[in-house]
């Protein structure tokens, strides 16, 4: 997307410089003053403002995991979707704390949802079982990549200043895994991890799908489109457009764990402005998720060994996301708070 700029640098200059002249020692909020920083070059804003967020979690349906590759039937997707429009799932508790908006888009569940207060761009009933054919067409991937920025864009039209991105899909860590696999070039039994907690057994199994997948559906690694209809998910494509969408209108976008990380890669791939865009929100216990922050020198904020999804991370991530830009818009600096820096320098740094 040729719209995605680079950040604004000369604002976070500014930035910095308001920071350093806050009632504390240089630096001493650390990675705090970074993320302020980071913010500022978002939005090309030097007193930028995060809330509210808007969570926006994609769901679909993967063919794969008629494989036995998940500890959880497929059928799963869709009473998850359910949990969500009634309020019950982790990621409704985290942004209810965090006084944010919640966005549920169904983008290829396998089934009808019954009910309302979702948004329904269904590209298809799932995709196919990768393990046999391609997961779907390279329209469909576009269709997915274009609907997700059509949301995101919608959702900061509609007074969104920060974006939590999640997603629910039964299978679609195996999606991710092979998608990792051709992007890093690392072997398939690094960048395979348990999902959602299946045994031993079935670790290997599914390491043995992805391998025998690659091999038949033979994806390029320089053709994004082509990676996603091979072996990609209708929801990793939406968060895939999100980000770019997010990016295009300047707006700080909170990354979730292993499966948003990837489509962090693809976006990048597509467009690779987005990177400074994006806030790494926690290291979750996915096994291919350290190598993808790698790919990005990404460092998250936090390390509390989740692997829920759903955006709970990026959710937990906010406060902190908040808390910089607070401090940047309500610390006193020296002058004002009409403290003299060279007398009172020694008893700050104690």
């Amino acid at each position: 997307m040729s719209q995605i700029t680079i950040t604004n640098k000369e604002i976070g200059r500014q930035t910095l410089a308001h920071l350093n002249n806050l009632t504390k020692p240089i630096g001493s909020l650390g990675r705090l003053e970074e993320l302020a920083v980071q913010i500022a070059e978002i939005t090309d804003e030097p007193f930028p403002n995060v809330s509210p967020p808007v969570s926006i979690v994609f769901a679909a349906d993967h063919g794969i995991a008629l494989e036995g590759v998940s500890a959880y039937p497929q059928e799963v997707t869709a009473q998850m979707a359910a949990n969500f429009l009634s309020g019950g799932a982790g990621i409704n508790v985290l942004t209810n704390q965090i006084k944010g908006q919640f966005v549920l888009v169904d983008i290829g569940i396998a089934s009808e949802l019954k009910g309302s207060g979702y948004i329904n761009e269904k590209i298809r009933y799932g995709t196919a079982n990768f393990a046999k054919e391609s997961a779907m067409t390279k329209g469909q991937a576009v269709k997915a990549i274009e609907a997700g920025i059509k949301v995101t864009t919608n959702a900061i039209s509609n007074g969104a200043n920060s974006v939590i991105l999640g997603e629910m899909g039964i299978g679609n860590t195996t999606s991710s895994s092979a998608i990792l696999a051709i992007l890093s070039g690392e072997a398939v039994e690094n960048v395979v991890g348990p999902g959602t907690g299946i045994s031993e057994e079935k670790l290997l199994n599914k390491q043995q799908v992805i391998k025998k997948a690659l091999m038949d559906r033979n994806p390029d690694p320089n053709d994004v489109l082509d990676i996603l209809s091979k072996v990609g998910g209708l929801e990793i494509a939406g968060m895939t457009g999100a980000i770019l969408g997010a990016a295009s209108k300047k707006t700080p976008l909170i990354i979730d764990g292993f499966i948003s990380t990837v489509s962090a890669v693809l976006a990048i791939r597509l467009a690779p402005n987005v990177r400074n865009y994006l806030i790494f929100s926690h290291q979750s216990q996915e096994a291919g998720h350290g190598i993808a922050l790698k790919m990005l020198e990404a460092k998250p904020l936090l390390d509390l060994e989740l692997r829920l999804g759903e955006g709970t991370g990026a959710a937990l991530a906010f406060p902190l996301v908040q808390s910089s830009v607070h401090v940047l818009k309500e610390m006193a600096t020296f002058t004002g708070a009409g403290i003299s820096i060279t007398e009172k320098s020694e008893d700050l740094e104690n």
